[in-house]
């Protein structure tokens, strides 16, 4: 368990840590706004087209194999983003970050899908969506911490380095701490549905980051008309590999069962607003309210202080109140959304918005191990790896549109307090929409 808690937690915290770090970063490499939004969602794009792949490979090649191999890869990138001379090197080097996050997240999901059943998967769970909420919410504070500190004069570069010893004493643990386990009857990969799925993302995606400060032209416009017509050439892939007796990426039969249906999607909507929410606070209180990387990285313990609290409770209160947490949980996390924003609006600084900050981490710390539990627990071990790369996949898609489509809010020419009560307003209508799909989840974890 503590080798799989500290691959979850290296590669959630790198999605959040560069936050606190963009100012900096912008500012020594002359990156523009797309730059920045690319350092942020270029991870969560190159991760999540990946995903797909890497439960299929998990199952075939192993599981601890796998996971080694996805810290090698993000290793690696970790030590080319820290080097990077300029901003087009480091958002390449971001990009094979992801790929080695994609290569680790669904691996450990399986794990605990695997080597874990019934109240214990459950602990087993909880136990990783705390280390994932508590990597999201301090890598503000721990990215701040380093750029403090002024590590050798490394500056921004710190955050990315500090992943090579934790990465080489990982890959020193793996083959000892973990067994090896693979699927009995591995599926074929499908070249062709992994290059739909990863082309319907990118098509997505791209055009959302850049197309705002290229005028909006006729490509981004084209490329957004594309994308469904992708997603849904992949989607036909996947049925017919289902009714020819092959087994497909992404099963159709999962989509009938309600906690399947429910849950990916509740997922996926719920993401779009993690990511989003982290950049633009953090923007905000540095480039708004003028706060040092280390100032700003202490306001999230706001977040994180009562995340840690709500998500310590949160498996008890599911297996008392079922889906009711997670409506419960969306509706505090908009709350504290809508307060921020009313509090900026009204001309409050920092310390207004810390209330509405509160909300949010208790909210999140209510919503992530509840919804992960509840697709879990309809898996069984056999499709762990494939059903652990579809979540993953969602949650990585979630946070890479949730930064393009608040980033088209918060970089649209405003002020940087107009700016951030706008994308606040819209975070709130984002989250009280997951409490409404949440309310259709099951009743109880494993329930009809």
């Amino acid at each position: 368990m503590p080798v799989l808690l500290t691959a979850t937690c290296l590669i959630v915290l790198d999605f959040f840590i560069v936050n606190v770090a963009l100012t900096e970063l912008q500012r020594d490499l002359g990156a523009g706004p797309a730059a920045v939004e690319w350092v942020v969602a270029g991870y969560g794009l190159s991760f999540a087209v990946l995903l797909l792949a890497a439960g299929r490979l998990g199952d075939r090649f192993g599981r601890r194999r796998l996971l080694a191999a996805g810290v090698a890869v993000f290793t690696v990138a970790s030590l080319l983003c820290g080097l990077a001379p300029d901003a087009a090197v480091l958002v390449a080097a971001r990009l094979l970050q992801g790929a080695g996050g994609a290569l680790i997240s669904p691996t450990v999901l399986a794990f605990l899908g695997s080597l874990y059943e019934g109240p214990a998967r459950a602990r087993a769970v909880g136990r990783y969506a705390t280390v994932m909420g508590l990597a999201a919410v301090g890598g503000q504070l721990v990215g701040g911490v380093l750029l403090q500190a002024d590590v050798l004069g490394l500056g921004w570069r710190a955050i990315f380095l500090v992943n090579v010893p934790v990465g080489a004493v990982l890959l020193a643990t793996v083959p000892r701490a973990l067994p090896e386990l693979r699927s009995d009857a591995p599926a074929p990969l499908d070249p062709a549905g992994l290059a739909l799925a990863t082309l319907a993302l990118t098509a997505l995606v791209l055009p959302l980051v850049q197309g705002r400060e290229q005028g909006w032209p006729v490509w981004a416009w084209a490329s957004l008309g594309l994308a469904p017509v992708l997603l849904a050439a992949f989607l036909r892939r996947q049925s017919r590999q289902a009714r020819g007796g092959r087994v497909p990426l992404v099963d159709p039969g999962w989509w009938r069962e309600r906690g399947f249906r429910v849950g990916t999607a509740t997922q996926f909507l719920f993401w779009c607003g993690q990511a989003s929410y982290f950049l633009v606070l953090a923007l905000w209180l540095q480039a708004g309210r003028g706060l040092a990387a280390l100032g700003s990285g202490l306001v999230f313990t706001a977040v994180a202080g009562p995340y840690l609290l709500s998500s310590l409770r949160a498996a008890a209160l599911l297996g008392r109140y079922g889906r009711r947490v997670v409506v419960a949980g969306a509706l505090v996390l908009a709350a504290g959304h809508a307060l921020a924003a009313l509090a900026v609006a009204a001309g409050g600084g920092v310390a207004a918005v810390v209330p509405g900050m509160l909300l949010a981490g208790t909210g999140m710390g209510l919503c992530l191990a509840p919804i992960t539990a509840t697709v879990l627990a309809h898996a069984d071990v056999r499709r762990a790896g494939a059903v652990s790369g579809v979540l993953s996949t969602l949650q990585q898609v979630g946070n890479a549109v949730g930064v393009a489509l608040i980033g088209l809010v918060f970089f649209g020419g405003h002020g940087t307090d107009r700016a951030f009560v706008l994308s606040s307003a819209l975070l709130a209508v984002l989250l009280t929409v997951v409490a409404l799909v949440a309310g259709r989840l099951p009743r109880a974890v494993g329930g009809r």
